[in-house]
């Protein structure tokens, strides 16, 4: 009998399953449908030996100490800070738009916050209420600037005109006066340094964890009993699509190896002309540090089915979630946790915060009580990478830790040579 049968293996049940375990002593079983953990964050070597994330670009970032904390449990760290550059008439300019993208797209030399300020102010056509994604970039730095970086970018991302879309989308996105190219401002960014695969193998390397992989959790249910539920996956699934499917925007990745060292000034640049296809090309090496003859690429291309992957932000999509939620909050047995179970547009942290608070719920602990968590730094130190990589496999620390991986396949094993080894970054 298991205590728990959590149902998706990313970041959302990973947590829950490594505090269940770890912390409450419950007998744990993982489902997930992929040949791997991690979910979206899933990593691993390609045939050249690179480090790349599967499903697009993932960077940490968060202003949580204790979501820090508690990962650093599972890695040391890779100080790394995002920046990205957007393709507007033939520049790479910096996105965020700071006082530089300003300067180089129109020539001009202003110097100070009050000066961008007062440029920005100029263009501005300011809104008394922001309804829409348009609303909120438009009232900030006016038409032009919408236009260049925003819209066909938006339109191409969601299939919707800014306009049609809450002021949630755009708004997540700020709009600099000073110089700070950094995409991310939180006081925590790092990657971890040996991959998010292998952060979540040591998160789940413990003994009243089991997985199942390549597996449904429909298929097995009703054949191996347990206590509660913990559901991540697709709320509308979970009870059949009663209400209708809720709508998702999906991605296409086409991975490309090149045969140079370095293909981007940055990890990645954005492509708001709606007549190029893909919405962003990333380079992973500049997100893992790792040092090759060769580098990875991945070009997104946004599409309307698929793996759900971004929640559409418009009223009536949330109107249509509540009616899940209902049902969802009237469920016993069972708890809804993440992006895909709760409709959101999560970021990793954020997931992990749900996880741990849920945890928290669960356990009935008090708000104001201490973390159980020690970790011998609390930001882990930066240090090399192996010089032979080892293949992000569930497997690996299955024999040591009592995991139990089933599947038809069985998990996905990275490949790497020698000749992909990893160094930390000077």
């Amino acid at each position: 009998m298991f205590d728990y049968l959590i149902v998706g293996a990313g970041f959302a049940g990973s947590v829950l399953a490594e505090r269940l375990a770890r912390e409450a002593n419950k007998r744990v079983l993982i489902v997930d449908k992929r040949n791997h953990v991690g979910g979206n964050a899933y990593d691993h070597y390609n045939e050249d030996g690179i480090l790349v994330h599967k499903y697009g670009p993932h960077i940490f970032h968060t202003n949580s100490e204790r979501i820090f904390t508690y990962l650093s449990q599972f890695t040391p760290w890779r100080p790394y800070e995002h920046r990205v550059l957007a393709h507007v008439d033939g520049m790479l300019l910096p996105i965020p738009i700071n006082r530089d993208t300003v300067n180089r797209l129109y020539g001009l030399n202003l110097r100070t916050e009050e000066e961008c300020d007062a440029f920005f102010a100029s263009r501005a056509e300011p809104k008394e209420h922001c309804f829409t994604s348009e609303h909120v970039v438009v009232s900030k730095v006016g038409r032009e600037l919408y236009e260049k970086f925003f819209r066909g970018y938006t339109r191409k991302q969601w299939a919707l005109d800014p306009s049609q879309l809450d002021a949630q989308v755009t708004a997540r996105v700020p709009t600099r006066t000073n110089t700070d190219d950094r995409y991310f401002t939180d006081e925590f960014q790092a990657m971890p340094l040996h991959g998010f695969t292998r952060m979540f193998e040591r998160m789940l390397a413990h003994p009243n964890i089991k997985i199942l992989l390549n597996t449904d959790y429909r298929e097995v249910k009703r054949l191996i009993p347990y206590r509660e539920m913990i559901f991540t996956g697709p709320v509308d699934e979970y009870f059949d699509f009663c209400f209708g499917k809720l709508p998702y925007r999906s991605l296409e990745f086409k991975h490309e190896t090149l045969d140079k060292e370095q293909a981007l000034p940055v990890a990645v640049v954005n492509y708001p002309d709606e007549s190029v296809p893909h919405t962003r090309v990333t380079e992973f090496k500049h997100l893992t540090g790792q040092v090759h003859p060769k580098t990875s690429v991945v070009y997104e291309y946004p599409q309307s089915s698929g793996d759900p992957y971004y929640p559409i932000p418009k009223p009536e999509c949330t109107a249509l979630y509540n009616k899940y939620k209902a049902l969802a909050d009237t469920t016993t047995g069972v708890h809804f946790v993440g992006r895909l179970a709760t409709y959101k547009y999560y970021n990793m942290d954020q997931v992990v915060g749900q996880a741990l608070a849920t945890f928290d719920k669960i356990i009935g602990k008090r708000k104001d009580a201490p973390e159980k968590i020690v970790i011998s730094a609390n930001k882990a130190p930066v240090t090399p990478l192996p010089k032979v990589p080892q293949a992000a496999s569930v497997l690996a620390g299955a024999a040591s830790s009592g995991t139990l991986a089933v599947g038809v396949n069985g998990p996905s094993r990275g490949t790497a040579s020698a000749s992909a080894a990893l160094t930390k970054e000077a």
